[in-house]
């Protein structure tokens, strides 16, 4: 695979150092810019960035001079991922897709948009051909990808399987999300010490809507979103890492045994796992025997952190199955989901 030069914007917040960590010694994407907002640019990035990082800022980008994020500045590499704010990622993203720069994004914006793919390689690896529809550009060379909620990831990840043995008539699902979801500072301590807060703004209707088009079907270059009902419950634990989930979920066709979803799950096959891509986890779900698992702070970083652990798989009295399902929220729910989206991309050509 050829070496490709990429840009990280956002690159001083959370998600962008995340980006960093991740793609130290990656053997396809090599750092060569960073970009941030206007009170870090023109700074050395060891200047600029509060690295909050678990291990030392790495000696290759410490000297890197912050570049604002405008598409002019990074005419010097092959493609940018975004840990942009949403409140700034619209325009800045839309900039560089009309430069003919394609943007891999963590950033909920285009999420929505009827010719962005919104991609779990795992799951979805054909709505790529989406990107064939957008018009940023007239020789289709910017081009725009989103990597999904950090729920809605291993949500849909454990729901996979199920959909397409049984169908899914309705799913209700509780989020008990980790305090790194909320970015840096994030929740102030006296909030969340001992407590639990039942609200988080903004991410019900995120994890209600993107299995939906996740799950859809690929008809003319066009996303037919999956029609089963979603009703989501977000909550705020004091976990560091790793969103755990309580499932319940109404099949269409129900099995007559529960160690038929058990099997359904366990003999699930990722469509892209003879493509040695180097982020994906030779196991993508993970399914648990012991009922005490799974537990954020045992397997959160299970598989690089890539990996959909799920246990407690039982017969539901409501609904037909209800499961616990558990993924690393800001790898394989933010910067790790978005790498392994890039390298898709440049496997399928759309990198050049």
């Amino acid at each position: 695979m050829a070496q490709f030069n990429a840009g990280i914007l956002g690159a001083t917040g959370a998600v962008g150092q995340k980006f960093i960590r991740l793609l130290q010694n990656h053997p396809w994407f090599e750092i060569k810019a960073l970009g941030a907002s206007g009170r870090s640019a023109g700074k050395p990035y060891s200047e600029a960035a509060n690295w909050i990082e678990s291990t030392p800022m790495p000696d290759s980008v410490k000297d890197l001079e912050v570049r604002n994020c405008i598409s002019s500045e990074f005419k010097d590499i092959d493609f940018v991922f975004s840990g942009l704010d949403s409140s700034v990622a619209t325009e800045i993203e839309a900039d560089f897709a009309k430069a003919g720069i394609p943007v891999i994004s963590n950033a909920k914006n285009y999420r929505t948009d009827p010719t962005v793919p919104l991609l779990i390689p795992e799951v979805n690896p054909d709505h790529i051909e989406m990107i064939n529809k957008q018009r940023f550009t007239a020789d289709g060379s910017g081009w725009i990808v989103t990597n999904p909620n950090c729920v809605a990831i291993p949500l849909t990840m454990s729901l996979k399987p199920l959909y397409d043995a049984f169908g899914i008539h309705s799913v209700v699902v509780t989020s008990l999300q980790a305090i790194s979801g909320a970015g840096y500072p994030g929740v102030p301590s006296l909030d969340i010490l001992g407590n639990v807060i039942p609200f988080i703004g903004g991410e019900e209707s995120k994890i209600r809507e993107e299995p939906l088009k996740l799950l859809g079907k690929l008809e003319n270059g066009a996303v037919v979103h999956a029609s089963f009902p979603v009703q989501a419950t977000a909550t705020r634990v004091p976990v560091i890492n790793g969103h755990l989930l309580t499932v319940n979920v109404k099949l269409e066709k129900t099995p007559a045994d529960i160690s038929e979803i058990s099997k359904a799950m366990k003999s699930w096959t990722s469509p892209i796992s003879e493509l040695g891509l180097p982020s994906a986890p030779k196991f993508p779900l993970h399914i648990f025997e012991d009922e005490r698992y799974p537990q954020p702070r045992l397997h959160a970083d299970s598989e690089e952190g890539m990996q959909t652990a799920i246990g407690r798989v039982r017969s539901g009295d409501v609904m037909d199955v209800s499961y616990i399902a558990m993924a690393h929220n800001t790898i394989r729910g933010a910067a790790g989901g978005a790498i392994l989206n890039a390298e898709l991309l440049a496997e399928k050509g759309f990198l050049r």
